[in-house]
């Protein structure tokens, strides 16, 4: 055991829970990133979590798509099976994915599940699967009691979820929608609106009418956008997310006005000229408000993700902090900009889930550098199970982590105790305005 009590809060600052199946999708993304409140369609069993869009997305990019696995598995359907029929196919399953079980992905979600459920997945099967699947079948009937039972049980202080400019039109005055809102915070997603250029685009529309503004030049984009953050912030919102590095750098120049056209058929030149005016336009509002901004790097699009580019946003616009979201294979790169650039931080969320070892990796790169107040970790999961596995996996690394250092720089308790709040729970309060819910 580490010598180190991680039994300390842990603040969730980066999240996707709700990102399953059963709760369902939209064009642009999840139901329950437009939704406020938003509940599943139809009944969540143990497949919905693992064949969610991290785990099963994996599966699906090397063949093994949801529809393969039915076919294999000799069903019509692998969501519309009962509890008893799950159990039945669930040693095959395991076996067709036993190329994965040492995945981040699969690992989070086993632990998670083994936390809050009591069942170890890579063991179980019969009866312990069918009465698994029957109690996330209940706890998904009462969605957000569930979340909120499962927050308490792994003493998680807060929750914050990025959703879509469209959120914040929808009426959440119902049961569920308040509910949801005294569990959880917003950031409101800025990658819709940079695709407001294109001539016919309902989205720009039914905000264009909700906000009575038609954003047509700069004057009006700069009045569009002041308005909807103002909805946002009505509406609870703390920041602001980006995550244009999956599709393009994180560059982005600072455009004179009459350099952009904000409508039409644009060349690829134009779309990255309006892409770059908006998100100094977005930063302004977010610099004004004091909200931080995240910003996905790494992970995906590697040669153009690096987060060096975010130097000359961050000092444009001293009063957003940029929180560097994953970071991973940009260790060095983004621990340079959080020691060197105060308003620029780190959140090592989706690390465990990607893989356990790129977390250890990037920790042991960073603490003798970054200091400690500029790390957050959060979780970045789909499911409330997949952030309990997360937690479980990055209290465990942190805690070999710190005992270790402990022992060799001859580290009080008290001190190393510090440093473990700072991380999973106190650096994030800061950024996010202290956000926990009473």
């Amino acid at each position: 055991m580490p010598a180190v009590d991680l039994q300390v809060p842990s603040y969730c600052a980066h999240e996707h829970w709700g990102s399953i199946a059963a709760i369902g999708a939209f064009a642009g993304g999840f139901r329950a990133d437009i939704e406020p409140g938003a509940l599943p369609s139809r009944r969540v069993g143990l497949l919905d979590l693992l064949l969610d869009p991290y785990f099963g997305g994996n599966l699906a990019t090397l063949g093994l798509t949801i529809d393969k696995l039915a076919q294999m598995l000799q069903v019509d359907s692998l969501f519309t099976l009962s509890s008893r029929q799950t159990a039945a196919i669930w040693p095959a399953l395991r076996e067709i994915v036993s190329n994965h079980l040492l995945t981040g992905t699969f690992q989070s979600l086993r632990m998670g599940i083994r936390d809050l459920y009591g069942i170890d997945i890579l063991y179980a099967g019969g009866q312990d699967i069918q009465t698994l699947d029957e109690a996330i079948a209940s706890n998904y009937a009462s969605l957000f009691s569930w979340y909120q039972d499962a927050m308490a049980r792994c003493w998680m202080s807060a929750l914050v979820r990025p959703v879509h400019p469209d959120f914040y039109l929808v009426n959440a005055t119902s049961v569920v929608a308040q509910q949801e809102s005294t569990l959880m915070r917003t950031v409101m997603r800025l990658d819709p609106l940079l695709d407001f250029w294109k001539p016919d685009s309902p989205r720009r529309a039914r905000l264009a009418s909700a906000l009575d503004i038609d954003p047509v030049d700069a004057a009006t984009w700069r009045a569009f956008i002041e308005a909807l953050f103002d909805l946002a912030e009505r509406r609870g919102a703390v920041g602001i997310k980006q995550l244009q590095a999956y599709s393009r750098p994180l560059s982005f120049r600072l455009r004179a006005d009459g350099e952009v056209r904000f409508r039409g058929e644009l060349t690829d030149d134009g779309i990255r000229c309006f892409q770059d005016w908006l998100v100094h336009a977005c930063s302004a509002q977010a610099h004004e408000r004091g909200w931080p901004q995240q910003v996905h790097v790494g992970t995906h699009n590697i040669t153009e993700s690096s987060p060096m580019p975010l130097l000359d946003l961050a000092k444009r616009y001293p009063r957003m902090k940029i929180v560097q979201l994953h970071c991973w294979p940009f260790l060095q790169e983004a621990g340079w900009l959080a020691k060197h650039v105060p308003n620029i931080y780190i959140d090592t969320c989706w690390l465990p889930i990607l893989n356990p070892e790129y977390y250890t990796q990037a920790l042991q790169g960073w603490l003798h550098y970054v200091p400690v107040d500029k790390i957050c970790c959060s979780h970045d999961a789909t499911s409330i199970e997949m952030a309990a596995g997360s937690l479980h996996i990055s209290r465990h690394l942190m805690g070999d982590i710190l005992a270790a250092q402990q022992t060799k720089w001859s580290l009080s308790d008290e001190q190393v105790h510090k440093m473990a709040a700072a991380f999973f729970n106190d650096n994030a309060a800061a950024l996010y305005r202290n956000t926990e819910k009473d």
